[in-house]
């Protein structure tokens, strides 16, 4: 059997999204800037005018999982990192907010196949949120380390196919993060069995 595990190398061909909620900017700019820091030590080129970083702003995190779903779907990034923070008031909407928006995250990764990175912060006050982006640590550093992680697994998953005998076949993963295995897998039409 084969073990396959995501690496922090190899990133000069990655791309990723960042989708940012503005809503607590006080804490999101803190968070993306952890991300940004952990991305550039890992190799990846953050410059918007780059091409492997691309940053979508939102107005607030329940506009997040539309604008992340959309940019996974373009087909153009390896991982698609959301950045946000909802901290508890003393109404209800918290919970609404927080609730819809981990739900539409993890629908956007389930329905396009790209990893979509929950970076949202959730709190139930603003110390708590300070803490999280900066404070104690910066959770957009993990966030960044958690999209190359997943980003390099699945080129190597996507790198899988099934040769005419119906087996499994695949690169190394070295050849999959190199781009010497071609990721596309075609269908088998050859063949008189429905696939």
């Amino acid at each position: 059997m084969t073990v396959f595990e995501g690496t922090f190398t190899q990133t000069e061909s990655l791309r990723f999204a960042i989708v940012i909620g503005r809503f607590n900017d006080l804490i999101v700019n803190k968070l993306l800037e952890g991300c940004q820091d952990c991305l550039k030590r890992h190799g990846v080129d953050i410059n918007p005018q780059g091409n492997q970083v691309d940053f979508y702003w939102v107005p607030g995190c329940f506009e997040i999982p539309l604008v992340a779903r959309k940019a996974a779907l373009s087909g153009r990034y390896d991982a698609v990192i959301c950045l946000g923070a909802v901290i508890r008031g003393q109404t209800p909407h918290f919970d609404f907010v927080a609730g819809e928006v981990s739900k539409g995250i993890a629908a956007a990764a389930f329905q396009t196949g790209v990893p979509v990175i929950f970076g949202v912060v959730t709190t139930d006050t603003m110390q708590q949120a300070l803490e999280r982006a900066g404070i104690k640590s910066n959770l957009g550093w993990n966030y960044a380390m958690s999209a190359l992680e997943m980003g390099t697994l699945m080129r190597q998953v996507n790198g899988l196919g099934v040769n005419s005998y119906g087996q499994l076949a695949s690169g190394s993963a070295g050849q999959v993060l190199s781009g010497e295995v071609n990721l596309a897998i075609a269908p088998d039409v050859s063949s008189d069995r429905i696939l």
